[in-house]
């Protein structure tokens, strides 16, 4: 994946690092995404970002009071909404909250980094007047809200988020299975793991959402220092999972493991292609703006399939 800024300069871009610091959940979102909104209408993409707002330019002869003015005043452009407030688009966040996602190296964790994805891109869905849903899983579902736009429910998705990790092991199977059984209603479905567990059986349980004629995109997040394994020294590694201990010496695994990591990355990527599924590796030290991105444009394609059915307001 590209590092390239929104506009092209990743210096506009906030460090995760600087981000996390801000230690409201909500607060970090709407930083996340007034940036990353900010950045889409001063760049190139601005008619991208504009089209999937469902806005049309203002024409001589159109009604003024459907005129956009928030959207004038950030862009200087008159556009006007195409549709009125109802949407029949749902999306369901899945969030990995198990015991693997607590590592980190950059002074936050592969949960935190996950955490204020789901945040910012349930702050994002509820400003577009999607209805969203929230499933927190470890070895089982741990939060379940279901997909929904209404006052409050922004808040009580952004509190089960914040709620920490009470697994012990990453099993994928069985959060899964659970979830194809609690999400009914064809919708779009947000993934984000750092996909600890076997692909065959992954891949087992994702085919069984998508027969369920659900749209999905995946997320999947690793720290730099797993991708890497720029530890310095040989020591006692502790399995976060399994609280096993074992001996590594960095330099001489590197390349086998770097060897077994890549093949896991590949592997997952194919079976995410197989079953038409849009698939994201993300390392944490990305600026979100960039994964907000990829969602919009996993959005974009899936245009067809995930069509609102509002009206032109004017």
């Amino acid at each position: 994946m590209k590092e390239a800024g929104i506009n092209g300069q990743t210096g506009s871009l906030i460090d995760p690092r600087i981000l996390m610091t801000i230690k409201n959940l909500e607060l970090r979102a709407r930083v996340v995404v007034e940036g990353f909104w900010n950045g889409l209408h001063r760049s190139p993409y601005h008619g991208f970002s504009v089209e999937f707002s469902e806005y049309r330019p203002y024409s001589p002869g159109d009604d003024p009071r459907y005129l956009d003015w928030r959207l004038y005043a950030r862009s200087d452009r008159y556009y006007l909404k195409k549709f009125e407030d109802e949407t029949n688009l749902r999306c369901h966040l899945l969030v990995d909250n198990s015991r693997s996602m607590h590592f980190g190296s950059l002074g936050f964790s592969k949960a935190d980094y996950a955490g204020t994805l789901a945040a910012s891109l349930a702050w994002f869905l509820h400003r577009q007047g999607d209805a969203v849903g929230l499933l927190v899983f470890d070895e089982q579902v741990r939060d379940y809200l279901p997909a929904r736009h209404r006052p409050g429910h922004l808040r009580h998705l952004m509190l089960a988020l914040e709620k920490p990790a009470s697994g012990s092991s990453t099993d994928l199977a069985v959060p899964l299975q659970r979830i194809a059984e609690m999400v009914k209603k064809r919708g779009f479905l947000v993934f984000i793991s750092d996909l600890l567990a076997p692909i065959e059986s992954l891949k087992k349980h994702l085919a069984g959402l998508r027969a369920f004629g659900h749209e999905m995109l995946l997320f999947h997040l690793l720290d730099p220092a797993e991708i890497n394994l720029d530890f310095e020294s040989a020591a006692f590694y502790r399995d976060i999972e399994t609280g096993r201990e074992v001996y590594v010496d960095p330099t001489l695994a590197r390349k086998g493991y770097q060897r077994r990591l890549e093949a896991h990355l590949t592997a997952a990527r194919a079976a995410c292609q197989d079953l038409g599924i849009d698939y994201v590796h993300l390392a944490t030290h990305n600026p979100l703006e960039l994964a907000l991105f990829e969602y919009l444009s996993a959005r974009m394609r899936r245009k067809p399939q995930l069509k609102r059915r509002g009206r032109w307001a004017s």
